[in-house]
């Protein structure tokens, strides 16, 4: 039978603890299930089993880095658990250990928790660690705020990484508002033509290969690189850019499957401008459908300013 597992991410004191001891202590979502809570990072907050409506909570601090898939189902075994919930290192990566769990237990749900006063500073500062977070969250909550805080900047951090994520705002006084920030796009998209700046690639190809059906049969232009896709038809290109998601280790291409009648006479990693009309189709690239490119005009071009995208 899977085991959910409930993740919970973020840094040193930024109301992990918190939340997991509020959340245990409503009967609505402790009825009774035994539950296994591993500890990553041990900070000011100490949990409290007293409070709990039922006394089925099993507490294991566990190092996050050195664990081991045995090890963690031992401890599953041990309590004879029902579900994990996971209170992660903020200073580790997250799929390392998601790699390490054992094969029945399935992530239900990761929530991340970020200060609002600092999480800016640690993008700054320590920018894999905080896309690492974002990216595969489903929710954000950022706690600490005021009524004064900037809620744009916390908005477009979470958005740019992860524009499917959910954005809570915590506030002192126990208040709580759902972000509703509109997500405006650098382009038009009713334009005849929806022309792409060069500095807007990367959430560009973000964009249409998350939410293909809005660009459906409409026409684009882009400077890319051209790139072949491996085992595609004859007449068949990928223009794309370089995009650097966190930093330089995590830089990789990301191109769109283009007809192009003459690609074969275009050279590799030239520039090129491409006007094309979208299609969503099948293709291998996307795993399912997603958008297919009909060049209708394929032209030189000079490197942009910056040649890796970022977003």
């Amino acid at each position: 039978m899977p085991i959910p597992v409930y993740s919970f991410t973020g840094f040193l004191d930024a109301g992990k603890t918190k939340f997991i001891q509020e959340t245990l202590e409503d009967p609505r979502f402790n009825s009774g299930e035994r539950t296994l809570v591993l500890i990553c990072e041990e900070g000011e907050e100490e949990y409290d089993l007293s409070t709990y409506p039922h006394k089925a909570v099993y507490l294991e601090v566990i190092d996050e880095e050195s664990v081991t898939t045995e090890e963690l189902q031992a401890l599953q075994m041990k309590h004879h658990a029902q579900r994990v919930i996971l209170e992660l290192n903020g200073m580790q990566m997250i799929v390392p250990f998601y790699q390490k769990m054992p094969q029945d237990w399935q992530l239900a749900q990761e929530v991340m928790f970020a200060d609002a006063t600092t999480i800016l500073s640690y993008n700054q500062n320590m920018r894999s660690l905080v896309v690492d977070k974002l990216s595969g969250a489903e929710m954000v909550v950022y706690n600490r705020m005021t009524k004064a805080t900037d809620k744009m900047p916390l908005h477009k951090l979470a958005r740019a990484l992860n524009r499917r994520i959910d954005i809570v705002y915590d506030y002192p006084d126990g208040t709580t508002e759902f972000d509703d920030i509109p997500d405006p796009l650098p382009f038009d998209l009713n334009a005849p033509v929806v022309e792409i700046q060069d500095d807007d690639y990367a959430l560009f190809y973000r964009d249409i290969t998350e939410e293909p059906k809005k660009y459906d049969g409409k026409t684009v232009r882009f400077k890319g690189q051209v790139a072949r896709l491996k085992n595609d038809k004859p007449g068949v290109f990928a223009p794309g850019r370089f995009v650097m998601t966190c930093c330089e280790a995590d830089i990789s291409f990301m191109g769109l499957p283009c007809k192009y009648p003459d690609c074969k006479k275009l050279e590799m990693r030239s520039w090129v401008t491409v006007q094309a009309r979208v299609e969503v189709k099948r293709h291998p690239l996307f795993k399912g459908v997603g958008p297919i490119l009909t060049a209708t005009e394929v032209l030189p071009a000079e490197a942009p300013a910056q040649e890796v995208a970022t977003f």
